[in-house]
């Protein structure tokens, strides 16, 4: 029998260059800006580090598998633990397209399917916050306001 494994992906054109585009996951002060909002260290290859979303009271440990300079970032978090690649593609006019690939999910049907959209949209989400950031300084609050106190 042979059962696809899913796979979700969001991607982004980013107008700035890949090394850029690239530093802004690597390094929590920049990803604070469009992403979470705490993490215990810079992304390097073969270590773990905590993710924290304060306004949620929510962290995550994030491995970190493989990071190929300007081109890949690899890592498995969650739990139960899940793949991700943040895939850089410079697109040789000074931008960049980001691609990210999540898999590896545990559930099945309905839990599955409800963890892939909200992955999904989680994913969107970021890019939409990352181009906002990079492309013109701003932090739209989308993690944060995506789930508003009480709802």
């Amino acid at each position: 029998m042979n059962t696809l494994q899913p796979v979700i992906e969001a991607q982004m054109l980013i107008r700035k260059p890949a090394n850029e585009v690239f530093n802004a996951f690597i390094d929590p002060e920049q990803t604070r800006h469009f992403w979470f909002t705490k993490a215990s260290g810079k992304l390097e290859k073969n270590t773990t580090v905590v993710w924290e979303w304060e306004m949620y009271n929510v962290s995550t440990i994030v491995t970190v598998k493989d990071i190929v300079q300007n081109e890949l970032i690899a890592i498995d978090w969650g739990s139960p633990a899940t793949a991700v690649d943040f895939i850089f593609k410079p697109m040789g006019d000074g931008t960049t397209y980001v691609v990210i690939k999540n898999y590896g999910f545990q559930s099945e049907g309905e839990e599955l399917m409800k963890e892939l959209i909200n992955t999904t949209g989680g994913f969107t989400t970021v890019l939409d916050g990352l181009k906002a950031y990079m492309e013109h300084g701003i932090n739209l609050n989308l993690i944060a306001d995506k789930f508003p106190s009480g709802k």
